[in-house]
């Protein structure tokens, strides 16, 4: 580990060991943040693959129930009957903060209306299983694109601090600590030295 270009002096010493104090203190902190930002990136992940097995197989039944009406009823009359929504959906965009970053919180608000667009009259029922069901997986799809976001969030910000505790751990401690045991042989040859200069004063003196 290559020694830093500083002055072999006490108030040196000093200065580094308490740059070397505060970086251990900021190491420890950042490695408990990252622990536990792992703890709650795998709490997110595990959510969000409940929510997208759950949309994606509800998203498929919807699909299949409407490729089968229209299969069965004319595609036009399909695409007619729901050509006009009458069901909307409010999105509010916001930031919540986990573990220190900025996530997004999607709140959803349903504004009611019909969910049938259409008369019952001119279409089968797997085109209301369709509408139903697609009606019902909405949801789940906003709320899997907040935690996708999320958790790309989360593992953003613990490779970033897992960098910063690699670069604590393995180069700025140990170069502070070879540069203060540096600084500290520096300083007892420079005591040894002045030791053995007062003890040759001293002999001569005596002679």
């Amino acid at each position: 580990m290559a020694i830093m270009n500083v002055n072999p002096t006490r108030m040196e010493m000093k200065r580094l060991q308490q740059r070397l104090k505060t970086a251990t203190r900021g190491h420890k902190l950042l490695k408990d943040k990252t622990d536990e930002m792992i703890r709650r990136f795998i709490s997110v992940a595990e959510e969000n693959k409940r929510l997208r097995e759950e949309t994606e197989q509800e998203l498929g039944k919807a699909l299949a129930s409407f490729a089968e009406a229209k299969s069965i009823t004319d595609s036009r009359v399909v695409e007619e009957a729901i050509l006009m929504p009458s069901r909307a959906v409010e999105i509010t965009c916001s930031n919540r903060k986990v573990m220190g970053i900025d996530a997004p919180s999607i709140e959803i608000k349903d504004n009611g209306g019909e969910l049938y667009p259409y008369s019952f009259l001119t279409v089968t029922e797997q085109l209301d299983s369709a509408v139903r069901g697609l009606n019902e997986v909405v949801i789940k799809l906003i709320k899997l694109a907040e935690t996708e976001k999320t958790c790309n969030m989360l593992a953003e910000e613990i490779e970033k601090n897992k960098r910063r505790v690699n670069a604590l751990e393995n180069i700025m401690i140990p170069q502070l600590t070879e540069t203060i045991k540096y600084i500290k042989m520096k300083l007892d040859e420079s005591e040894r030295s002045a030791t053995v200069r007062l003890m040759k004063v001293k002999d001569i003196l005596n002679n």
